[in-house]
């Protein structure tokens, strides 16, 4: 009986330990539990699916500061709270490499060139249904033909905290002509 007592008290004392102490650690405990990304939005156009996913700018802060000091995390997320990130995957249905000119109608290096430096411009954020917002950045994840998909990043500046988004994407890559990814969930904010 004893035995079994000390061992509900070191059950016990260990599940304490676990527990966020702090608002800004409960925070970022909160956000774990329910995952980093919002829903993703998937458009099909012929044997092309285009997937956006809204991610919270305290996962990339996360990422670079690490979790050792949580409180600068969240000043860092302060100062940049008025920043959205979307990352958009490209994928052909066969898992074919989607830069190959039958798809691209360029040449390989130009259609890598083009997703590197020149696809921001395709990509625009409507704000509350009202203002227009340009793409700010974009990184292009290269994969080296590792992956059965392309991915960018993008980044949106002045974007007010908790206010709905429409990404608005005119493929000229592919040529499949106008989208909207409608990203009617609340942004997850800490």
């Amino acid at each position: 009986m004893l035995f079994l007592l000390g061992g509900l008290l070191f059950i016990s004392c260990d599940k304490e330990k676990s527990k966020p102490k702090t608002l800004t650690e409960e925070k970022f405990f909160n956000l774990e539990q329910v995952g980093w990304k919002s829903k993703a939005i998937t458009n099909f156009r012929d044997d092309i699916a285009f997937k956006a996913t809204m991610v919270p700018l305290q996962y990339y802060i996360l990422k670079h500061e690490g979790s050792q000091n949580l409180e600068k995390v969240d000043s860092i997320y302060q100062s940049l709270k008025e920043e959205r990130i979307i990352e958009v995957e490209f994928q052909q249905e066969r898992e074919d490499d989607l830069l190959k000119n039958k798809y691209t109608s360029r040449d390989y290096e130009t259609s890598v060139k083009y997703m590197s430096f020149s696809m921001q411009n395709d990509f625009k954020a409507l704000v509350d249904n009202k203002d227009t917002i340009p793409c700010s950045g974009l990184t292009f994840e290269r994969n080296f033909k590792v992956a059965p998909f392309k991915r960018v990043l993008l980044y949106f500046d002045n974007i007010p905290e908790g206010v709905p988004i429409t990404l608005l994407y005119d493929d000229t890559l592919f040529s499949k002509g106008f989208m909207r990814f409608n990203f009617t969930d609340t942004p997850i904010i800490l």
